[in-house]
């Protein structure tokens, strides 16, 4: 009789599979879902972008929020006076840089007569979809909404190719590699601050390790974190032998991680978006010894950027009376 058990001729089959191709971190129809559609009480239009995320990124990093105080200054630096006052018109660019657009109010007098301009902030201002006017959500001392007619208010926004009610930011562009500076920035810190992070499996196999030795063992690695985090540890185990404890890495931060690249070309990254010159930022562009010539930059990025950027509020001259027009100048000390 033949006991031989007979030979599993089943052969396992290899198992083959393949990603798909990238995806963007936002999703492929980002873009595409941006849209302007009435609120759910259908008497204003909600923004394509969220005012409060877009606010928020003011602080998402160094350079983001810098750069936007940065084109702030040099339009106030033109700016000669007229009908708006220097702490409104710094309000007003700060609300364009950061939304896209912004929102001045008109004072009258009782014969219809302009006195002057003022700030609306623009975090809470909403175009409304009948009427032609603007809303300020929640800003009565009682908390209700304020309604202005058309003629009270004038907006100034940037263009925006998808729809012509809100302004898009021109940096708009850049938000992922704000984001993403922001993430690398906190995930470094949260490796500091932790510090009994996986970033590798300790593997015991001494035979003779005592219950009270596995409870020192997970107490010493237990008080590795937070604050006093990075310390060494020693383990003597009585006629232990070699590889009795061993540390087998998953992920050297320290050594391999692209902290400094992702910082840097994510910085770079804003900076272009906002096209703010390293050099009049104080900051020496990578791959070269020297700033340059600041002043020729700053000529030109004048003659430029803030010209451009103080021309969209010299568009506000059209219905102010000549003794309260706008006035900006673009010549620098030097010329």
């Amino acid at each position: 009789m033949n006991t031989t058990k007979p030979k599993n001729t089943k052969r396992a089959h290899a198992e083959i599979f393949r990603f798909g191709d990238p995806e963007p971190a936002t999703g492929r129809s980002f873009t595409s879902l941006l849209g302007v559609f009435p609120s759910l009480s259908g008497e204003y239009y909600v923004p394509p972008i969220d005012l409060w995320g877009l606010s928020q990124m003011r602080s998402a990093n160094g350079q983001h929020g810098s750069c936007i105080v940065f084109r702030r200054n040099m339009v106030e630096n033109a700016y000669r006076g007229g009908g708006l006052q220097l702490a409104d018109l710094s309000r007003c660019a700060t609300d364009f840089l950061t939304f896209g657009h912004c929102f001045v109010q008109v004072f009258r007098d009782a014969f219809g007569n302009i006195l002057r301009l003022g700030h609306v902030p623009a975090l809470n201002m909403r175009v409304r979809t009948e009427g032609n006017g603007y809303r300020l959500l929640r800003s009565d001392p009682n908390g209700k909404d304020v309604d202005f007619p058309e003629h009270e208010i004038l907006m100034i926004r940037e263009y925006d190719t998808g729809q012509q009610i809100y302004g898009i930011p021109d940096w708009f562009g850049g938000m992922q590699s704000a984001l993403l500076n922001e993430e690398a920035t906190l995930f470094r810190r949260k490796y500091y601050v932790n510090g009994a992070h996986l970033g590798y499996i300790m593997y015991t196999s001494a035979e003779n390790l005592s219950e009270e030795d596995e409870d020192a063992i997970r107490k010493a690695i237990r008080d590795g974190k937070g604050i006093g985090n990075f310390k060494a540890a020693y383990f003597h185990i009585p006629g232990g032998k070699e590889k009795d404890i061993q540390i087998i890495p998953i992920g050297d931060i320290s050594q391999k991680d692209e902290f400094l690249n992702v910082k840097n070309i994510s910085a770079n990254d804003v900076r272009e978006a906002h096209r703010t010159p390293p050099v009049l930022m104080g900051i020496i562009p990578q791959g070269t010894s020297s700033l340059g010539d600041p002043i020729k930059v700053k000529t030109t990025y004048i003659e430029t950027e803030v010209a451009a950027l103080g021309r969209k509020f010299e568009q506000l001259n059209d219905i102010l009376p000549p003794a309260k027009r706008l006035k900006f100048d673009y010549t620098t000390k030097e010329e």
